[in-house]
């Protein structure tokens, strides 16, 4: 059975999984976008501007789509680090 050894992933400290002092965050960034009516009931409507939005995705790279429109990431802290992302989440 392998063993996980847990660090910190701001400042490398050793952690265990069932450490006290070990956080858990989690970050989503995602595109703002508002609704978007796609059913060509509004004046002006255009399938042809559709069709190229599709046929620029189907060539586009899959991971810069999803760095474009979602991203999450996931990082384990320490007690000390936890809180100075607490204080200034941004940096």
């Amino acid at each position: 059975m392998p063993v996980i050894h847990y660090a910190c992933d701001k400042c490398g400290a050793a952690m265990t999984a069932n450490d006290a002092r070990r956080f858990i965050v989690r970050i989503e960034v995602y595109a703002a976008a508002g609704h978007v009516d796609l059913t060509g009931d509004e004046k002006g409507g255009d399938e042809g501007e559709l069709d190229a939005v599709l046929k620029q995705l189907a060539a586009a790279d899959p991971d810069e789509v999803e760095d474009q429109t979602y991203r999450s990431f996931r990082f384990d802290v320490c007690d000390a680090c936890r809180r100075r992302l607490l204080l200034h989440p941004l940096g």
